[in-house]
């Protein structure tokens, strides 16, 4: 059964390294990819762009293709976004069917400090989005705990519905949210930072163009 893999974020705004993460996610699972936006992240500052702005940007971000798609679940929820709330949501929905939580290898390595962060290795596999030849710095309670789990083969997640890990080698690029905002309030144009469909609509990137508006997490 075809997986389906899940990429969690503000998406404050929605720019080019989330997109070509989730493409290359895409492509070496062989799965479907949602963008999932999260509603009020338990261990950040709220996002500036409110649900409704933002997941106007993700649906201009994602026209015109048919490999990535958008899941506003989180947002529809409201409150806290806890990600094994939505994953338990999920297997009930999909079945057997095999769901990938595709994180980025610094969120994995702080996985321990997540909510409930075992049940996450029942709810749905997790994919580790590195870079090419990085090196693994795990606290010891997370590496004790995948120890078991850790698979090479993307083909070896679709025997069973969760439970193991990957490493998945994506291109790294080194662009920041927070210097988008930055770049935005300051009057600059971003143009090769963000998808072309956030500039086709001014009024998508009106969120980020205070001047008062002081910079948040990436």
């Amino acid at each position: 059964m075809r997986p389906l893999a899940i990429l969690g974020g503000t998406f404050d705004p929605i720019h080019v390294a989330h997109l070509a993460v989730a493409w290359e996610a895409a492509e070496l699972l062989d799965a479907e990819v949602r963008l999932m936006p999260a509603s009020v992240p338990p261990h950040r500052p709220p996002p500036i762009a409110d649900a409704t702005a933002r997941v106007a940007m993700l649906r201009a971000a994602l026209r015109g293709q048919d490999r990535l798609g958008l899941d506003t679940r989180e947002l529809a929820r409201g409150g806290p976004s806890y990600t094994i709330d939505t994953l338990e949501e999920l297997r009930a929905e999909e079945g057997e069917r095999p769901i990938v939580l595709l994180l980025g290898a610094d969120a994995f390595a702080g996985l321990p400090g997540w909510h409930r962060w075992r049940a996450l290795f029942e709810a749905a596999h997790i994919g580790v989005l590195s870079r090419p030849g990085s090196v693994r710095e795990w606290p010891v309670e997370l590496a004790d705990a995948v120890a078991t789990r850790q698979v090479t083969d993307p083909r070896q997640l679709r025997g069973q519905p969760s439970g193991k890990v990957i490493e998945l080698d994506v291109t790294p690029l080194e662009i920041s949210a927070t210097r988008i905002r930055d770049l935005l309030a300051a009057g600059r144009e971003p143009r090769y930072l963000l998808p072309q469909g956030l500039f086709d609509d001014p009024a998508l990137l009106a969120p980020y163009r205070q001047p008062s508006l002081q910079a948040r997490e990436p």
